[in-house]
């Protein structure tokens, strides 16, 4: 198993102790039946409303919605892999026609969100179509570290980020994960209850380690990468995220890691970009695999930045002013988007450098192939999540979710389902076009908002239409 360490600052943080997360978590309903109206939600959530997760040292608890914040199966407990994923349709020129299950658009393969448990320091692996939750995973060796956002590559691998530093690489199907501990067979978690010790777990493809006093590590987000005929695979596949120190200023690096490894290739300093109380808070990729950054509210100013995939040129602009940044996305047409839990939400047009604000106030969102952002909503404006014309900037639609509490999260699935996933306990699961909805509730303490599905990453790879 790799595992990469990096020292930030020369500064050393000592290891805390995490839970102990064991296998004896009380079972949730992983089904329920259609509805558009409430769902109960358990698990170790606040649920009191207020976007912070209420973490020590996290949030204030003023309201700001500051950071206060495979399994081996189909979902049908078979045993059988069967897993596989929708990979969009390839560009001509890789004559993709040869590798089954890795060009046709039409055939959705697997389909999975992945929710990290961030007070126990875990992530849950949730087919889409069945909403079953068919493995869970230790993030870091010390089981804390506090996980929030995940990003899934072309091939359906999945990394996530803890707050307080490091990123673990999962694989999603059974057949690429390779013997690492000496025992026979492949030791991997199947469910909920079935969370295998780190040093035992053979799904997990690497660790890296940052490391560094006050540490923050949030934003990730994988790049394309090339696909090579030969093998039937994504390869040269790329991870951009961000490190900085909290309360030492000029402290900000962008990182990109080999994807097969977790070995840090290159690091940009960002000096010039200031901390706020979190450093950089979302991120996400367009079809150059530029990667693009927005800082949280508290920054002075707040900010939106891209990292040139081929130069590692840096260019900083501010947000409109009022606007406070929490969750951010790239459209296909090339538009970043920043939602603010005040001020509204901000279309940005690179070539023209112009912004744009549309009256929505919102924490998590992602942008769909059908031309929308969706965007999750709560307090006045009500728990639910608002879609927005991407050219037009018309508000669209808003739907709902009356018990969602905070709906942090966002993502779309390959089947065109808007997912939501609030601060406590629930995956909620919305048709767009009925309204109807279904939710996982046997998360703990969840808290993502990225591109949890992978349909971020195609969407900006492969624009339709």
């Amino acid at each position: 198993m790799w595992i990469e360490r990096l020292a930030v600052a020369g500064a050393l943080v000592l290891a805390g102790c995490g839970d102990d997360v064991g296998s004896d978590a009380d079972t949730q309903s992983s089904t329920v039946p259609e509805t558009s109206g409430s769902n109960d939600q358990s698990g170790d959530g606040d649920g009191d409303g207020d976007p912070g997760d209420g973490d020590p040292g996290d949030g204030d608890g003023d309201g700001d919605p500051g950071d206060g914040d495979g399994d081996p199966g189909d979902g049908d407990g078979d045993g059988d892999p069967g897993v596989k994923f929708d990979m969009a349709p390839l560009p001509d020129e890789t004559g993709g026609e040869g590798c089954m299950g890795m060009g046709g658009g039409e055939d959705v393969e697997f389909s999975y969100i992945w929710v990290a448990n961030s007070s126990e320091g875990t992530l849950s692996k949730i087919n889409t179509e069945t909403l079953v939750e068919e493995a869970r995973y230790i993030t870091r060796p010390d089981h804390a570290g506090r996980p929030s956002r995940t990003s899934v590559n072309l091939s359906g691998d999945v990394a996530v980020a803890s707050r307080d530093g490091g990123i673990s690489k999962f694989l999603a199907r059974l057949d690429d994960c390779a013997e690492q501990n000496g025992m026979p067979d492949i030791q991997t978690s199947t469910g909920k209850n079935d969370v295998v010790a780190w040093d035992l777990e053979e799904c997990r493809a690497w660790y890296t380690e940052f490391v560094g006093q006050n540490l923050a590590n949030r934003p990730v987000a994988w790049t394309a990468g090339v696909f090579d005929q030969g093998s039937c695979t994504w390869v040269d596949q790329k991870l951009w995220t961000q490190t900085a120190l909290l309360g030492q200023a000029n402290s900000m690096q962008i990182h990109r890691l080999d994807g097969e490894t977790g070995a840090i290739e290159d690091t940009v300093p960002a000096p010039n970009v200031d901390l706020g109380s979190w450093g950089a808070y979302g991120g996400a990729v367009d079809g150059e695999d530029n990667f693009w950054f927005s800082t949280h509210g508290s920054g002075s100013p707040p900010t939106l930045s891209r990292v040139d995939n081929d130069t590692l040129v840096l260019t900083t602009w501010p947000v409109p002013n009022g606007l406070s940044p929490y969750g951010m996305t790239v459209d296909s047409e090339g538009h970043a988007w920043v939602a603010g839990y005040s001020g509204g939400t901000a279309r940005f047009t690179p070539d023209s450098e112009t912004w744009d604000v549309v009256n929505v106030t919102g924490l998590g969102m992602q942008a769909d192939s059908d031309g929308r952002v969706w965007v999750g909503t709560y307090g006045g404006q009500g728990s639910g999540v608002t879609s927005i014309d991407v050219n037009t900037l018309e508000i669209l639609d808003f739907i709902p979710l009356p018990n969602a509490g905070v709906t942090k999260g966002v993502s779309i699935d390959f089947y065109g389902y808007v997912w939501i996933v609030n601060m406590a306990s629930s995956a909620y699961r919305v048709d767009p076009d009925t309204h109807m909805f279904q939710s996982y509730d046997g998360l703990n303490g969840a808290y993502t908002y990225s591109d949890m599905t992978g349909a971020g990453l195609k969407n900006v790879a492969f624009p339709q239409g």
